[in-house]
């Protein structure tokens, strides 16, 4: 909380610098006021209930009320609904657009029209190779090859020689680079096993199967919090002794990997991929600044294992991690 405020302060100075003050009328030598009535637009390819997209959510809106702007949220994992919900908030004249590109063809035209129409866009989270090719201000997020490449040393130091690699939403590019980047660096065997995240049991099932037809899996790597515990499950009912990994984290993740169950997860920080492009767009607008540079702002990877997992679980519990 302390950091967020601190951050917050920061982001303040130069509006008041410039004679901005939040909830006054008062205005800068550009005319501008902190009282702007900015509304921010945050459109993802979450599904409701996802507790990572909830973590982004509570980011996102925790940005705007710290500086005073309004921010709308929604989510549909169909690039064709994603797509109308950005020509939506296009419609509405928003003054930003916060998106996520889990498939970057699907969405392509209807971010490069909000561009066209002078709506600045920052993408987050997944297409980050074609966010600056669509126009988008930078990217919040992290290299999902480069983060698998980590994840594949992880998996060496750990003496895991045959894994799979569990991908758990069809077409979305940025699982499929995880899976590639440990792939790349991994020095054992490792195989992709599709599933669907919105049928947890079936998939919980799927990887119990791919356990019990191969006894040499040692690792079993989830790619998504809430199928992590569903992974742990299934190695107990197969009576495997593979070890689990998993991207991202929950206070149900982090609570595993005190427990022994889980060997580490890859922290992409989500409250920070919802809270910076909610900052990074006030700022545009009040001050005229630009951030990135035409290149992403990593917000990972980081790894949570079990010297740090305590501290972390905290933050969990805040439902910010």
């Amino acid at each position: 909380m302390k950091r967020r405020s601190l951050l917050a302060s920061i982001v303040a100075i130069p509006l008041l610098l410039s004679g901005c003050a939040t909830g006054s009328g008062s205005s800068d030598a550009a005319g501008s006021s902190a009282s702007d009535d900015l509304t921010f637009a945050v459109v993802t390819h979450g599904t409701p209930g996802d507790t990572f997209w909830d973590v982004v959510k509570s980011g996102a809106e925790q940005a705007g009320s710290d500086l005073d702007v309004t921010v709308t949220y929604q989510g549909d994992g169909d690039p064709v609904k994603q797509s109308s919900l950005i020509t939506t908030a296009v419609a509405a004249k928003v003054d930003g657009i916060i998106v996520s590109m889990a498939n970057p063809e699907g969405v392509k035209d209807a971010v490069e029209d909000a561009v066209a129409a002078g709506i600045p866009v920052v993408t987050i989270n997944s297409g980050l190779d074609e966010s600056a090719a669509y126009g988008a201000l930078t990217h919040v997020g992290q290299s999902e090859f480069i983060a698998g490449q980590r994840t594949g040393e992880k998996l060496n130091e750990a003496g895991v020689k045959n894994a799979v690699c569990v991908i758990h939403e069809a077409g979305n590019s940025g699982l499929e680079e995880r899976c590639k980047g440990t792939a790349d660096t991994f020095d054992g065997s490792l195989s992709n096993v599709q599933v669907d995240i919105a049928n947890v049991a079936d998939a919980q099932n799927t990887i119990k199967s791919q356990l019990l037809s191969d006894s040499s899996i040692d690792a079993v790597l989830t790619l998504n919090a809430a199928l992590a515990p569903a992974a742990t499950q299934a190695v107990e009912e197969a009576a495997s002794s593979a070890q689990v990994a998993t991207f991202d984290v929950s206070a149900d993740v982090t609570q595993l990997i005190l427990d022994g169950k889980v060997l580490f997860a890859v922290d992409q920080q989500p409250y920070s991929q919802g809270y910076l492009p909610v900052v990074f767009l006030a700022l545009q607008s009040r001050n005229g600044d630009t951030v990135g540079g035409g290149q992403p702002v990593y917000s990972g990877p980081g790894f949570v294992t079990a010297e740090n997992a305590a501290k972390v679980a905290e933050f969990a519990k805040n439902g910010t991690r």
